[in-house]
């Protein structure tokens, strides 16, 4: 058996040993990598694993198929497939149970970095913003079907962005214009410049930021569904857990956190969120309905780790652990 290698290119994973240490409970085990990026946690587990060990990592994107191929472990399997497919793509695998299962949700550095991916502002490139190329609709695309209420909803729900509606306004003048005179939307730059020119210069709060970043984030998490992928896999990763098994997210804005946050609570104390009328019952404590996970607390990284990747700053890990508790639906 030949040792993980190292991570490829400069790509830091955020969290490696926090996130590690806490996923991995019993060498032998399996273990699942739903977001295997350029395999920075991935190798990590692998170094933690048993000769008998095993770890299934998942990813659409086709350059994470290119940097999981170089990895020559027996222990390891690489599934290119959005996260969501994990249970149907465990069971094809005869998987019932997982002892530990890591996401680390959004866009990686190396996705952010090449401009021909489209997810950046800080380069020129091509609109297109897919983690998986060859699927679906690209950003391009998207906005130039795209309604007002639409983009609208979009912006304003996935970039909390405060000018929603002049800048869903001015894309589709622009898409409309573009159809007449050949000027559609059709680069970062584009995008980019179009947005700036919506919002007012002084109602920009923060200097150091683009105009543009909630938007690009907005139209990002929409092409690829980034929050549904989330939440069903979440629903997904509870029945797959052995008991105390682990689950460890990774998110990178509010959005996501919140979606981890509820899904744990809603688990660890199903008692504030079942029927409100059981309150008003003399329920005794056995009568009440019983935690399936339990919640392990947030981890965030430290000034050191921040300082040598900028991208931690923002990150929360949420940990939670299954119980004994039957997973029913």
């Amino acid at each position: 058996m030949q040792p993980a290698a190292a991570p490829s290119g400069d790509h830091l994973p955020v969290l490696p040993e926090a996130a590690v240490s806490f996923l991995v409970t019993d060498p032998t085990a399996t273990y699942v990598d739903a977001t295997f990026g350029r395999g920075g946690h991935a190798r990590r587990i692998l170094q933690r694993l048993a000769p008998n060990g095993r770890l299934i990592a998942f990813d659409r994107d086709p350059a994470a198929a290119v940097a999981a191929a170089a990895i020559n472990d027996p222990r390891f399997v690489f599934e290119r497939t959005r996260f969501s497919q994990i249970a149907s793509t465990l069971a094809q695998r005869g998987v019932a149970r997982v002892q530990g299962l890591l996401l680390d949700v959004g866009v990686s550095s190396p996705q952010l970095d090449d401009p021909a991916r489209g997810f950046s502002l800080r380069a020129n490139g091509p609109l297109d913003m897919r983690m998986d190329p060859s699927q679906g609709e690209s950003a391009a695309q998207w906005l130039a079907r795209a309604g007002i209420d639409e983009l609208t909803r979009v912006l304003r729900d996935y970039g909390e962005e405060r000018f929603a509606v002049s800048i869903a306004k001015a894309i589709v003048a622009r898409g409309e214009h573009g159809r007449t005179h050949g000027r559609a939307l059709a680069t970062t730059a584009d995008l980019a410049a179009l947005v700036a020119d919506a919002i007012p210069v002084k109602n920009r709060k923060d200097a150091a930021q683009h105009p543009a970043t909630r938007s690009f984030q907005a139209v990002r998490i929409h092409i690829n569904q980034e929050l549904e992928e989330l939440a069903v896999t979440l629903e997904q990763a509870g029945p797959l857990l052995a008991q105390e098994g682990r689950l460890v997210v990774i998110t990178f804005h509010s959005l996501e956190d919140r979606i981890v946050k509820q899904f744990i609570e809603r688990h660890a104390h199903p008692e504030r969120t079942a029927d409100p009328r059981a309150a008003r019952l003399p329920l005794r404590a056995r009568d009440l309905p019983k935690p399936r996970l339990r919640a392990l607390g947030k981890v965030k990284a430290d000034a050191a780790e921040v300082a040598g990747n900028p991208r931690a700053r923002s990150a929360v890990m949420r940990v939670a652990e299954r119980t004994d508790v039957a997973w029913s639906t």
